[in-house]
């Protein structure tokens, strides 16, 4: 059996959006992808919105952390095979050599620790959670094990167009 693909979630934090992205695409396909996150400037801790989202769904927090995309640009990092950009800084910033050639993709969406309050931080959660969940069933369902680079690009740019794309 090949190893999964690998998918690197990346935002400038580190502390939201990516850290869900990971979480969705793990819990989804286990053993077909294997996910991570990053960002640019991490904020050192995953957003507390984040962790009791995760908790609500089951799934265990105590791996996450908010890490550097550095940590992917090393010689004894994982080979990266799609990079995916959650947040408009972190897409215009200029990203790290990861081993490999991963395809970039940008799946932008409002910032969930925006929000103020518990309750709208929730509800702000649940909604990003909610049009990741919907990007990553959408790239799940293809076949991209045996696409062609050019034909996943631009699924991947389609996906990036959903619902919710800031």
């Amino acid at each position: 059996m090949s190893a999964p693909f690998s998918i690197l979630v990346l935002c400038t934090g580190n502390s939201a959006r990516s850290i869900l992205g990971e979480a969705i695409f793990n819990h989804l396909a286990p053993g077909r992808v294997q996910a991570y996150s990053a960002g640019s400037k991490p904020k050192g801790l995953p957003h507390p919105g984040a962790l009791r989202l995760l908790e609500r769904r089951g799934i265990d927090t105590t791996a996450f952390r908010s890490k550097s995309w550095l940590e992917f640009s090393g010689p004894d990092a994982p080979v990266i095979d799609l990079a995916i950009t959650v947040c408009g800084n972190a897409a215009g910033e200029a990203c790290p050599v990861f081993p490999g050639t991963p395809l970039r993709a940008h799946w932008g969406l409002e910032d969930p620790a925006d929000a103020v309050g518990e309750a709208a931080e929730d509800a702000a959660f649940e909604e990003t959670w909610r049009l990741l969940m919907m990007r990553a069933q959408a790239f799940l369902a293809l076949p991209f094990e045996t696409m062609d680079r050019a034909q996943l690009t631009a699924q991947l740019a389609q996906i990036g167009q959903m619902e919710g794309a800031a």
